[in-house]
């Protein structure tokens, strides 16, 4: 488990429901053009999930981690 899917876990506070257990899933994707022909998958997405009602909210992972000095800040912010 990475650093930012542990920090999510630990912050999580469903937005619908204010549940605060939730799954995480890491996804990575292809682009388009030669890299969707390669099969190069640059693309990572974190998605997370409320345990209780299943609400999914979607995060680049890249973007939180280029954060890190400010990723408790970031996460209370989203999960607040």
């Amino acid at each position: 488990m990475s650093r930012v899917e542990e920090a999510v876990k630990n912050k999580f506070k469903c937005n619908k429901c204010s549940h605060t257990r939730c799954r995480t899933k890491e996804l990575a994707m292809t682009g388009s053009g030669i890299s969707k022909f390669l099969d190069i998958q640059h693309n990572h997405f974190l998605f997370v999930s409320c345990e209780n009602c299943g609400f999914v909210e979607v995060y680049d992972p890249n973007v939180l981690e280029g954060k890190k000095g400010q990723l408790g800040s970031v996460l209370d912010m989203l999960f607040g």
